[in-house]
């Protein structure tokens, strides 16, 4: 935890020290307008920023146990998920919104695997709720295929939300599902014309 205080502590001088870096924070502070959702794992080893390259102001991020989705149902109650969602959608109005799983995933591996999690019963509910039973059987450590399916299944979730279906009605959005290998750094997206997730 020092490194991290010791860090936080330092970044005013940092910022002073560069022009580029005021000028980039000071406009920060007139509002925001990030170029796109990025929904990803809550792992510490997924980092948007370094994945993606992005710079502060750049992605407005939501971040749960196996990047899940929550399922849209009419009269549901209100979800931090949801209200990110849907602050993305209609104040924001990101142009692409990303659903980004990853190699040795805790979350779905423990449900392709079927593994017992009675003595972390909140993550087992959330795990029972949002992760499908269809995952395919566990492929190893990395379970790419259960992962994989996974990231499908919640960009289709998405669209079931009505301010995602509203601007994809005006084609003003795209959605995009990612597969980030944390061994590797390499990063593939699903191209739905060959049901495949492919290098970027």
């Amino acid at each position: 935890m020092e490194t991290f205080i010791q860090h936080a502590r330092g970044l005013t001088a940092r910022i002073a020290a560069h022009r580029e870096e005021q000028e980039t924070y000071g406009r920060l502070a007139a509002g925001q307008s990030p170029l796109a959702l990025f929904i990803t794992c809550s792992d510490s080893r997924v980092i948007p920023s370094l994945i993606t390259g992005s710079r502060p102001g750049e992605l407005f991020e939501l971040r749960t146990a196996g990047n899940a989705v929550p399922a849209y149902r009419e009269n549901m109650p209100a979800s931090a998920e949801a209200a990110t969602i849907e602050y993305a959608m209609r104040v924001l109005r990101v142009a692409d919104v990303v659903v980004c799983g990853h190699s040795h995933c805790g979350a779905v591996g423990a449900r392709a695997r079927g593994e017992d999690l009675t003595g972390a019963p909140a993550v087992r509910d959330w795990l029972t709720q949002q992760l499908p039973d269809e995952l395919p059987a566990d492929d190893g450590p990395a379970a790419t295929a259960a992962v994989q399916r996974h990231v499908r299944q919640q960009v289709d979730r998405l669209r079931g939300y009505p301010c995602v279906r509203e601007r994809l009605d005006a084609r003003d959005v795209r959605l995009h599902g990612w597969f980030y290998e944390v061994h590797t750094g390499s990063v593939s997206v699903h191209r739905p014309a060959a049901d495949a997730f492919l290098p970027l």
